[in-house]
Parts: structure tokens; C-alpha cells; sequence
């Protein structure tokens, strides 16, 4: 059973198209509706030390396989970042959601880089169903890890671009001493041969709504750092809501979760077509409201906030 996310362009207020849920995950670029209270459903929240493994599918470049490496290790407190706002500092806002459930001694998720699988040959081709993804993920550790596949620029994917720009949920792993587990996965396109006006703003124009000017990457690879806004927004889907029983707001066929609540806000004072007010690095004229390992920069989106019921963001 999946559980899924929006992040994007929603096309609610006609720009920005917000992660959706089809099937048992998917992202949609939907129509928004007045914010609800987010509600535990007393599902289980992903705890304890969890391995990020990667399934790269198709051809990535060794830099841009690291722009997302480099994230995964940005999100853990451990990895010395001195420049603030950090990837770290915009991920404790998830542990807002333990405290919710057991103030008094909280669960905590300690995230890692796990191993990294390069299926460079297009093992199941280059038009993959949602099963498919769901195989691609098999191939990672299924016990006390998140499986993210990702999909190169010449994959296409069920749904994708129409429907949505990834997926997260679960799914039953092999046995182990007569019980089957289930294992969370990620899946996520590089939409910039594809979709960049959906699934890569505001690196790229939009599709609709207003057209102001797309801004610059701050990785320098539109379709590299679309990918990473959506990978952030589907983790903190997946750990807060892994097995579409935990928090999340609205129907549970359509959940809006802990990104997916706040599509399109990226800084203070976001409105449709303008993501919020940015930090701009003044050599590359890039934006980016978070500093990551090795000196990278990224974009992430808002987190919703259960403490205060609104959407948070860095800057």
C-alpha cells in the first residue's frame, strides 16, 4: 500500500502544481482547498537508524549523481554544515511530528546514505508501470531503509508528467523467518527533457498561471534540482507517513502530508508563481533557501509545522 505526496506547481491556483496521490502514491497537480487540521491515524512513523539507498535507472552523469548524494548526507546533523539556513536545520521540523505522538520520550529516525545500485542499462527498458518501479525498488535493502529510485531524463513513467512527478509508499518484502515485512520507497523523474514546467519550477517556466522568469539552479542542472525539491517533499512524506496510516490531512485516498500541505512555498511571502523570498548566491546568481555537505546549495519546500499549523519555511 502506497502512500502519496504532492510537491510542485499548483495548479489549484492555476501555477503550481502540487503533489498528488494517485493509486497508492502518486503526486497529482491538483486543486487546493482551505488548509485542514493534520490528524495522526496511529499508524507507525519510520523510527531508528534508516539507510537512504538509491537505485539510479538510466544515464546520470557522476555530478549529478553527487547533487543528490550530497543531500542525503545533508540531511543528518552529523555532517558538519557551518552555513545556516542547512538541510538539517529545515528536516527537524519532522521531528515535530514524533513529539506529537509521545512528548514525554519521542521516537527518533536517524537518516544515512545507504548504498547506491546504477542500473545504467535500462534493465526493464525505458517505459516503466508503477510495478516496475516498485521492482526497481525491490532491489534495495528492505529492512530499516527507504528505497528511492530514480529515473533518468529518457525514462518515461507511468502517470509521469500527466499525473504526477514521483510517487512514495510501501510495499511487502521478502520473508524472514516467516514474516514478511513491508519497505518504504521513493520514486522520482528527471523531468527536464519532459516536464520541467511542472516538475522542475521555478527552474523553469511554468505551464500556467503567471510566467515570470525561471530562476537559476543552484546546482546548475534544471532537471537535477527539480528532482531534489521533489525527493525532499516525498521524504518527508514517507517518514511521517510511510504506510498511509500516520499523519497526513484530507481523505486518505488524496492525503495532503507534511510537504505536500504547502505546495509551491519555498520562502516568506510565496504566493502562485512566485516561490517566496530566496537567498541568492551572488556569484552564480543562483536561489536557494538551504546549505548543504560540501558546500552545496539547495531549494526545499516548506514544511507544514503540526506545532503551529502552518506551513514553515528557512528564509
Amino acid at each position: 500500500m502506497a502512500s502519496f505526496v504532492s510537491t510542485h506547481l499548483l495548479l489549484q491556483l492555476v501555477l503550481i502544481i502540487s503533489f498528488f496521490h494517485f493509486n497508492l502514491a502518486a503526486r497529482r497537480l491538483a486543486d487546493t482547498q482551505q488548509p485542514l487540521l493534520f490528524q495522526y491515524h496511529k499508524g507507525p512513523l519510520l523510527t531508528g537508524k534508516t539507510s537512504i539507498n538509491l537505485i539510479w535507472y538510466g544515464k546520470f552523469k557522476p555530478t549529478q549523481r553527487a547533487i543528490i548524494s550530497d543531500f542525503i548526507a545533508s540531511l543528518s546533523t552529523s555532517t558538519p554544515t557551518t552555513a545556516q539556513p542547512s538541510v538539517a536545520t529545515w528536516w527537524k521540523t519532522t521531528e515535530k511530528y514524533y513529539h506529537l505522538i509521545n512528548s514525554k520520550k519521542p521516537s527518533t529516525l536517524q537518516l544515512s546514505l545507504g548504498t547506491q545500485i546504477l542500473d545504467e542499462n535500462y534493465s526493464l527498458g525505458k517505459s516503466l508501470s508503477n510495478q516496475q518501479i516498485v521492482q526497481l525498488a525491490s532491489k534495495g535493502a528492505q529492512k530499516n531503509a527507504i528505497n528511492v529510485v530514480l529515473t533518468s531524463a529518457d525514462v518515461a513513467v507511468e502517470g509521469f508528467c500527466m499525473s504526477k512527478c514521483g510517487t512514495h509508499g510501501s510495499s511487502k518484502g521478502a520473508s524472514y523467518q516467516g514474516k514478511s515485512n513491508k519497505f518504504a520507497y521513493i520514486w522520482v523523474g528527471n523531468s527536464e527533457t519532459q516536464c520541467p514546467g511542472q516538475c522542475a519550477w521555478p527552474f523553469h517556466q511554468p505551464i500556467y498561471g503567471p510566467q515570470s522568469p525561471p530562476l537559476v539552479a543552484p546546482n546548475n542542472d534544471v532537471g537535477l534540482d527539480g528532482m531534489v525539491i521533489n525527493l525532499a517533499s516525498l521524504l518527508a512524506g514517507t517518514t511521517t507517513n510511510p504506510f498511509g496510516n500516520g499523519y497526513f490531512q484530507g481523505p486518505k485516498d488524496a492525503p495532503l502530508e507534511a510537504a505536500s500541505a504547502c505546495p509551491g512555498v519555498y520562502g516568506k511571502g510565496a504566493y502562485p508563481g512566485y516561490a517566496g523570498d530566496l537567498l541568492v548566491d551572488p556569484t552564480s546568481g543562483a536561489s536557494y533557501n538551504a546549505n548543504g555537505a560540501n558546500g552545496r546549495k539547495y531549494l526545499v519546500p516548506a514544511l507544514f509545522d503540526p506545532s503551529t499549523q502552518s506551513c514553515s519555511t528557512l528564509v
